[in-house]
């Protein structure tokens, strides 16, 4: 990658996306859901000990983030190692388009065929994606739908069955997207655009990356 839009820290728990300037997000984070601005999306390591019958999830992820200066940032939670995080980038025409990941499948569904119980470890996709265009509100929902099937193709490409169903996602999984506020935004982002393709290119690379290693590592336990 020649150039990254933001700086990434590992600071355990912590891994930490820090913009130069303040971006638009669109997702469904614990911390900023629906649309919103932010120049921190941070990924908060937990165990199962962590967050027990009587813990409020919320209260319990804006304490961490307080107590390392990061009241603003947006906040996904994950069992995953965070060192364990994938990144992946693409160029389809002037679009620029950089992901994020943590990949844990150990909770995984077959979209449409719930699970009758989740007595199995917490695993799940929290997913950051970063288009270099300025986005109209219309474009960053169609940017959530291209990221999200391209989510669950590479995993379904994994070949990865849960009680002989094909995973499609998690229970728990997260999208954000971030845009700039500059220039004027882009109005669509479908599969036929520049944009669209890039926003696939990166999330399935990125994403099929971590499942491929989550599955090794299962296969080696």
């Amino acid at each position: 990658m020649k150039h990254l839009p933001f700086r990434l820290e590992l600071r355990h728990p912590l891994l930490i996306v820090r913009f130069e300037a303040e971006q638009r997000i669109l997702g469904w984070s614990l911390t900023k859901p629906g649309f919103a601005r932010t120049r921190d999306v941070v990924w908060l390591e937990v165990r199962d000990a962590d967050l027990g019958p009587h813990v409020d999830p919320l209260d319990f992820v804006r304490t961490k983030l307080s107590a390392q200066e990061l009241d603003d940032a947006a906040a996904f939670m994950t069992a995953r190692e965070i060192a364990r995080h994938h990144m992946a980038q693409s160029r389809i025409g002037t679009a620029i388009v950089t992901c994020v990941t943590t990949v844990g499948l150990t909770n995984g569904e077959k979209v449409g065929e719930r699970r009758g119980s989740h007595d199995c470890v917490a695993g799940t996709i929290n997913t950051l994606v970063h288009v270099s265009h300025a986005l109209s509100p219309g474009a960053f929902v169609e940017s959530i739908s291209i990221a999200t099937q391209s989510r669950t193709a590479a995993i379904m490409d994994t070949n990865k069955l849960r009680d002989g169903l094909t995973i499609t996602g998690t229970g728990t999984d997260c999208i954000i997207v971030a845009a700039p506020e500059i220039d004027a935004p882009e109005t669509r982002a479908g599969l036929h655009t520049d944009l669209g393709e890039a926003i696939g290119a990166a999330v399935y690379d990125a994403t099929y990356a971590g499942a491929a290693e989550w599955s090794v590592e299962l296969d080696n336990h």
